[in-house]
């Protein structure tokens, strides 16, 4: 089954990286099954936000709150490299949990899409639909 993202999750992750250039920014991707329905910004808590994200734990636990409480569920996450650098960084894969996770880098007005898999990050492609 092939990733989908509705277009108001792509046209928030676009927004929320353009916002808050040069910083990066972090969110969360939240949908069912392999559909990201919504991506929903979150405060980035990093040191160093001009280099690195973290995003508030506050939003993450409310996120699975809501999914445990039939909401949508947390598919993964979504961060800006304003680099322009369009893949994980080393950075990313230092921090990845492998847990199968998708991560979207929104780069240069364009965003790319990877799951964090056992192995490392592999390069996912998507459609972008309503639903």
């Amino acid at each position: 089954m092939a990733l989908t993202i509705a277009p108001p999750a792509l046209a928030a992750m676009l927004d929320t990286a353009a916002r808050s250039h040069p910083l990066e920014c972090c969110g969360l991707l939240l949908g069912h099954g392999q559909h990201i329905a919504s991506a929903q910004p979150a405060d980035n808590l990093a040191p160093d936000p001009a280099r690195h994200f973290e995003i508030d734990p506050g939003a993450l636990l409310a996120a699975h709150k809501a999914a445990r409480g039939g909401g949508s569920q947390v598919l993964g996450y979504f961060h800006s490299h304003p680099n322009g650098l369009d893949r994980p960084s080393a950075t990313d894969a230092a921090s990845a949990a492998h847990d199968g996770r998708i991560w979207a880098i929104v780069a240069n007005g364009g965003i790319t899409v990877w799951r964090d898999g056992p192995s490392g990050f592999e390069p996912l492609f998507y459609d972008v639909v309503d639903g």
